[in-house]
């Protein structure tokens, strides 16, 4: 069993708590900015410092307290990613109550089994159709006392109630909690079943987000560290970043629309930028896409082999050639440039987690002066318990252990995890619980392995391997992203389970299609017409062999079944955090994967 640890890098303090850092904060910088704020589509970013964002909290938590919120009561926040979110959140922790995140895409259905699971006592909602969805299943949740509509004035009736409350009693709370106690319940995407709710403490956020500092000090703790956020803060991983901005001295931004997203990069112009690797993926695409065809067409991808390759040397003992540099800075001149215009212009690192990046796109973005800090993390580890380091980068990897993180990999592969980032348990499951902590070690059913200076590689996910007729054990995991960086798929998954050899669904990117079919000189097509045309088919039959390159014949598709529409979350295929239902794929689209093998 081989194993890799980084050493902590701070000191533990067993009274520290969420409130205490934001307690920290203005201790250290009252008047500094911790949110700039922008109301109002094409608005400007307001400076929020860290004494009225605190007051703001406080007010809000003296209106929880009104509302007969106790310490230990579970509030749900259902709304898009915007300022309130994070006010109350901390108001939450500021009244000693427990926050409960719910994606704002959730269906009533969701909605009740978590807000029943976690017995959650008021319910605050963005809209009035969130307050629907919470209505129609109000019959079913006995301990929900209330619903407050962001929308509909419901922040500004809590601060009314509050203002009867002493403030007191809200510092009295705030200092009550310890690392020990429990800071948010957040429940797992449910790619198979129902959603399990992961218990994560205060010590889980404060010592990740210490030693993230200590540990990132060059990408979140800079006097000019800023972020802006736009992954659903119901996610840990921008949950997480909440709370490490506050400890850093980051500024924050949030964005609830990613229609506007790349406006409101270049307007807040972040330092640092955190994403899945889908929109690395579209901003790439997109910018191919823009390049049209013909010489521009040629021009863009020639700037982006010469990204790559001035990356990749970088990496050489001897660095990049003369030849190389040139070609490079030629490249930046005439094309990477206005890409990172687009990012903003400040941009220096992003984060990426939640799926692998993929080589191409890693060495792309540091040949474009944005250096990818791949991680990797659960809502079960409270986010990233390995990140490249912005000194020493692995593409490829997901770097080694997060400060205070030790890392494992079983017999069989399985990664397990160890720290005080680690979750508590499973709310009220026991078994789940049982299962998933063994000896202090947490088993992610994750595949991976580690190298020799100890930086961590994922190759798959345990319940995913496919075990060919033929008994070739395949990761599906690889083939999938390679395949998804052509910008006319969307969504892969890779079946053969048990078949004579490996096959895959594919969606078409309904957004990317347009572009490629003009660009081909090719008609105005619907995905569902798309799927068969004969000049789509061929291009993705294409991008098969390029995707095949990364692995042996035995494990290469060699048919594909193109759908007519795609994963979504309305269609019931993709979680709130765009993972694939792939039992569910499996099951609903058994036909077209026996028709792989029938003809």
């Amino acid at each position: 069993m081989r194993e890799a640890s980084s050493p902590s890098l701070i000191d533990h303090d067993p009274t520290l708590s969420i409130p205490r850092l934001l307690a920290a904060r203005l201790e250290r910088s009252p008047d500094g900015t911790l949110v700039e704020r922008k109301q109002g589509l094409g608005g400007t970013w307001t400076k929020v410092s860290t004494r009225t964002f605190v007051d703001q909290v406080n007010a809000l938590a003296k209106g929880l307290v009104a509302r007969g919120v106790e310490v230990g009561d579970r509030v749900s926040i259902m709304s898009r990613t915007r300022y309130e979110w994070t006010l109350l959140d901390f108001a939450v922790w500021a009244a000693g109550g427990v926050p409960v995140p719910v994606y704002e895409t959730s269906s009533a259905e969701q909605i009740r089994w978590i807000l029943a699971d976690a017995g959650v006592r008021l319910a605050v909602v963005e809209t009035t159709a969130h307050a629907a969805a919470t209505a129609s299943v109000r019959e079913s949740l006995p301990d929900l006392d209330d619903v407050l509509v962001i929308d509909e004035g419901g922040l500004e009736a809590l601060r009314e109630a509050g203002e009867r409350v002493d403030d007191e009693e809200v510092e009295r709370r705030s200092a009550a909690a310890d690392m020990a106690d429990l800071a948010t319940i957040i429940y797992t995407s449910g790619t198979t079943g129902s959603p399990k709710g992961v218990e994560l403490t205060h010590g889980n956020f404060v010592s990740l987000s210490l030693e993230g500092v200590a540990g990132l000090a060059d990408v979140v703790a800079r006097p000019t560290s800023r972020t802006l956020l736009f992954m659903p803060l119901a996610h840990v991983f921008a949950r997480f970043i909440e709370v490490l901005c506050v400890a850093s001295g980051a500024v924050i931004g949030h964005t609830p629309d990613t229609k506007n997203l790349l406006a409101d990069l270049g307007t807040f112009r972040p330092t640092f930028i955190l994403a899945v690797p889908r929109v690395f993926e579209k901003v790439y695409n997109s910018a191919e896409q823009k390049a049209a065809s013909g010489v521009k067409q040629r021009l863009f991808r020639w700037a982006a082999r010469a990204s790559i390759a001035y990356s990749r040397a970088l990496d050489a003992p001897d660095g990049a050639p003369a030849a190389l540099r040139a070609q490079h800075a030629l490249a930046d001149r005439l094309v990477l440039h206005r890409l990172r215009a687009a990012l903003g212009g400040a941009a220096e690192f992003a984060v990426s987690g939640g799926a692998p990046l993929g080589e191409r796109l890693g060495h792309f973005y540091r040949g474009l002066g944005l250096r990818v800090l791949e991680g990797y993390g659960l809502t079960e580890t409270t986010a990233p318990t390995a990140v490249n380091l912005p000194a020493r980068t692995k593409i490829g990897t997901v770097g080694p252990p997060f400060p205070g993180t030790s890392v494992r990999i079983a017999d069989d592969g399985e990664i397990e995890i160890a720290g005080p980032h680690v979750f508590r348990g499973y709310r009220g499951n026991p078994a789940a619980t049982a299962d998933a902590l063994v000896d202090g070690w947490f088993r992610t059913g994750d595949l991976g392995s580690l190298d020799d200076d100890g930086y961590l590689t994922i190759t798959g996910r345990k319940k995913e391997i496919i075990v060919t007729a033929g008994g070739k054990n395949v990761a599906p995991a690889v083939l999938e992203d390679r395949l998804r960086a052509h910008p006319l798929v969307s969504q892969v998954v890779v079946v053969g389970d048990g078949r004579p050899f490996i096959g895959a669904l594919v969606t078409l990117d309904a957004e990317m299609l347009p572009g490629w079919l003009g660009s081909h000189g090719l008609p105005a097509m619907d995905p569902a017409a798309a799927s068969r045309s004969h000049a789509v088919l061929a291009a993705l039959d294409r991008a098969v062999e390029r995707a095949n390159e990364a692995v042996s014949r035995a494990e290469s598709i060699r048919k594909i079944h193109v759908l007519p529409s795609d994963f979504t979350e309305a269609n019931g295929y993709l979680t709130p955090s765009l993972k694939v239902k792939r039992a569910l794929v499996l099951t609903d689209f058994g036909t077209e994967i026996d028709n792989l093998y029938t003809r």
